[in-house]
C-alpha cells in the first residue's frame, strides 16, 4: 500500500520532468552573445539620446540591425568602431557634437523684474509666472538642465546662467529636450563660435532689460558674405554646414551677444613671398589689420589681426600663415559666458 502512491508520485514527477524539458528545447529563447559584450562597451549613461530605451535596449536593437552603431553618442567614433568590429560591418562616421546655451545674460546684464521664491526648476518658474526676468526669451538659472545631464557637463555659473563644459559633453542632447525655453542647441564640436542669445525683439528694447541682447542689427550679417549668417525672427541664424568660421561677426558685433570659446586665436604672419599685390588688404574685415604700398610685401598688425584667416585664402602666392595655437580653457567657464 506504501509503494503504490510512491509510484504513482514517482510516475508523474517523471512525467512532468519529461515535459518540462521538451519545453524548454522548444520554447528556449536565444539570446545573441553580441549582445552582452556590446552592451559591456556602452557608457551605461541610459542617457536616451540613441532613440532607445536605455544602453540595454540600444545593444539589442543594434545586433537586430534596427539602430546603427554610431548611434551612441556619447560613445562617439571610438565605441561606434568597436560596435562594428563584433558586428562585422563597416561603422559611419558622425561628426561629434556639443550643446550650447544661447544666453549669456545672467544677474549683472539682465534686468530682474520680480523674484523668483519657489521651486528649484524651470518648468517650475515657467508656470509661475514666467520667471523673475524682464527677458521672457532668456536662462531661467534654474538647472533643470544640470539635474538632466548625465555627465555632469553643465553647471549654473555665478551669474546665474546655464554654462557647458565642452570638455565632458557628448552631445546627447538631454539638455535640449528639458529646456522649457528651447535655448540649448546642439551645433558641431569643430565650431567655437555661437549666438548667445534667445531674443526676438530688436533695437532699443532689447537694451532695456539686457546689455548684452542681440538687437538684430544686422552687422553679423554684413560681415559674413558667406551667406552663413541669416536673421530670422529678429535673431542670426548661423549655418554650420557652410564654410565659415564666423570669426568678423563675432568681434564686429555691437552688443557682444557671440561667444568664442577659443581664448587664444593664431596671427596672421606675410613672409617673403608677398608680391604687394594688395588683395588681402581688400578681403580683411578689420582696417588697418593689414598694410603696404602696391608692389612691397605687406605687414600685419599683430594687436587688430582676429586670426580669421580669410586673408589666406586670397593670396594668390600663399605668403600668408597663421602662426601660433587655438586654445581655450576649461577652468574659466564665467568668463567663456561673460567675454
Amino acid at each position: 500500500m506504501i509503494l503504490t502512491p510512491i509510484i504513482i508520485v514517482g510516475c508523474v514527477g517523471l512525467f512532468f520532468g519529461i515535459g518540462l524539458g521538451i519545453a524548454s528545447k522548444k520554447l528556449q529563447v536565444h539570446i545573441d552573445p553580441r549582445i552582452e559584450k556590446i552592451a559591456q562597451l556602452l557608457p551605461n549613461a541610459n542617457c536616451g539620446a540613441c532613440g532607445f530605451p536605455g544602453c540595454g535596449g540600444f545593444a539589442r536593437q543594434v545586433v537586430a540591425g534596427k539602430a546603427d552603431p554610431s548611434s551612441c553618442v556619447p560613445g562617439g567614433s571610438k565605441i561606434a568602431s568597436q560596435i562594428a568590429e563584433i558586428l562585422g560591418v563597416e561603422a559611419k562616421t558622425t561628426e561629434p557634437m556639443m550643446a550650447v546655451v544661447h544666453c549669456k545674460g545672467g544677474t549683472n546684464e539682465a534686468k530682474e523684474r520680480a523674484v523668483y521664491d519657489g521651486i528649484e526648476d524651470c518648468h517650475a518658474a515657467a508656470i509661475a509666472g514666467n520667471g523673475s526676468k524682464l527677458c521672457t526669451y532668456g536662462c531661467f538659472g534654474l538647472g533643470t538642465c544640470v539635474a538632466a545631464c548625465p555627465f555632469n557637463a553643465i553647471e549654473i555659473n555665478t551669474n546665474g546662467v546655464a554654462v557647458v563644459t565642452i570638455e565632458k559633453c557628448t552631445g546627447c542632447g538631454k539638455c535640449v529636450s528639458v529646456c522649457p525655453r528651447g535655448i540649448i542647441e546642439l551645433i558641431p564640436k569643430v565650431h567655437k563660435i555661437y549666438i548667445a542669445c534667445s531674443n526676438h525683439d530688436r533695437g532699443a528694447k532689447v537694451k532695456k532689460y539686457c546689455s548684452v541682447g542681440c538687437t538684430s542689427c544686422s552687422i553679423c550679417v554684413k560681415t559674413t558674405p558667406s551667406g552663413a549668417i541669416t536673421i530670422q525672427n529678429n535673431l542670426p541664424v548661423l549655418d554650420y554646414a557652410k564654410s565659415d568660421n564666423f570669426i568678423p561677426a563675432a568681434y564686429k558685433c555691437p552688443s557682444k551677444c557671440f561667444i568664442d570659446l577659443v581664448k587664444a586665436r593664431p596671427k596672421a604672419n606675410i613672409d617673403t613671398k608677398c608680391d604687394g599685390c594688395g588683395e588681402c588688404i581688400t578681403v580683411c574685415p578689420i582696417k588697418d589689420a593689414i598694410t603696404g604700398e602696391k608692389g612691397s610685401r605687406h605687414v600685419i598688425n599683430k594687436d587688430l589681426c582676429i586670426g580669421c584667416g580669410i586673408c589666406l585664402d586670397s593670396c594668390h602666392v600663399h605668403a600668408i600663415l597663421l602662426w601660433g595655437g587655438l586654445g581655450y580653457s576649461s577652468s574659466d567657464k564665467s568668463k567663456r559666458q561673460m567675454s
